[in-house]
């Protein structure tokens, strides 16, 4: 693979990743892009006759041999999309970057990550909040992601430096900058074990329109997106919300009514945008985590029908009884004829008599 090439696939002027992507999958490789004639590029679809003639190959490629310079000068690791070192989850993603700049040691692909954001503005009580649950999440082998801003950000990776969790960085400028600046020297600490990482060159200042990339990357490598503190506007809830595009699990931990930096946490768990979280074991539990990585996987559990439950009741029962997995209550209501209004009752019964629970994305399960 040619590095050089990689690099100027990314300095191709209006084509974002979506674009690469198709044009990796028509050519295979970027080499081959750059090598292929006009009347080529231009049938491959998103890009058509007139982008053709638009694109700055050549400069491209003059680009990336400036690049190129500042990686090797600077022993920056490049993480092409291809590369087996490319966050797996992330790559999921449809609007994932095509490559990847990284400094530290890091394994992007560790078996459990966890995404922790929150207001730059952090009060005691969400440091709190922040440094309890990295604590108790310590015996689960975590990685750390947020977005290495001030305050709930830079909590969320000093506590994980503290506890010696590998935590990672992603940052809406290049890698020569550092944004804020007072976390230059947590961020050299980090290298140590986890580590920074971007989509932007050397040269990219941090302007607003990058913190919303950089989001959907704190969102994209994660398991689970953590929302610890957060007013009704910011970054924070721009994360939880590409989280829940990406169909991945969110979480918030709530606050008081008048608070102003729990509001955001308040509207999403109001309005169904993610679960309610108070503590690493409801987090372990819903992603059914197991602290120990060699313990041995428990019998399927046998449930016994209860006889005081309703007729309607016991269907709900029996059907969940018969799935490996969550439920939607959209399915749930199909399986069982019954409007998803009067299911929506028998449910909430049930879960307030211990039978079930309810769990993120409106699924139920018996408990």
């Amino acid at each position: 693979m040619s590095l050089i090439h990689q690099l100027a696939l990314t300095f191709i002027k209006g084509i974002g990743p979506t674009s690469c992507k198709s044009l990796l999958t028509y050519f295979g490789t970027a080499e081959d892009v750059f090598n292929a004639p006009k009347a080529h590029l231009s049938k491959v679809p998103g890009i058509g006759t007139y982008r053709t003639g638009q694109l700055n190959l050549a400069s491209a490629l003059k680009r990336a041999a400036q690049e190129e310079e500042y990686i090797k000068r600077n022993e920056v690791d490049v993480i092409f999309y291809t590369d087996s070192r490319y966050p797996q989850r992330l790559k999921n993603c449809n609007d994932a970057p095509v490559l990847l700049y990284s400094k530290g040691n890091a394994d992007l692909n560790n078996q459990r990550v966890v995404s922790i954001v929150g207001t730059r503005n952090a009060t005691d009580y969400g440091k709190q909040l922040c440094r309890q649950l990295l604590e108790d999440l310590q015996q689960y082998g975590v990685l750390v992601v947020s977005g290495l801003a001030a305050g709930i950000d830079g909590a969320a990776h000093k506590e994980s430096l503290r506890l010696n969790l590998p935590t990672i960085g992603v940052m809406g400028h290049g890698l020569d900058k550092m944004y804020p600046s007072q976390h230059r020297s947590l961020a050299e600490k980090m290298q140590l074990n986890g580590g920074l990482l971007t989509e932007f060159p050397s040269g990219t200042i941090p302007e607003r329109e990058n913190f919303p990339k950089r989001n959907r990357i704190v969102a994209g490598m994660a398991d689970a997106v953590v929302v610890v503190e957060a007013g009704i506007k910011g970054g924070a809830l721009i994360t939880a919300e590409i989280a829940n595009t990406y169909n991945k699990d969110v979480f918030a931990f709530p606050g008081r009514v008048s608070d102003e930096y729990s509001e955001g946490c308040n509207f999403l768990i109001r309005n169904h945008k993610a679960g309610l979280l108070t503590c690493a074991a409801d987090l372990a539990y819903f992603l059914g985590w197991d602290s120990s990585a060699t313990s041995v996987k428990p019998a399927q559990k046998q449930f016994v029908l209860p006889i005081d439950l309703s007729e309607h009741e016991r269907n709900i029962f029996e059907v969940l009884q018969q799935q490996q997995s969550p439920l939607a209550i959209d399915e749930l209501s199909i399986k069982i004829s019954m409007p998803v209004s009067q299911l929506a009752m028998n449910l909430l019964n049930m879960e307030m008599q211990g039978y079930i629970r309810s769990l993120p994305g409106k699924t139920y399960a018996l408990n």
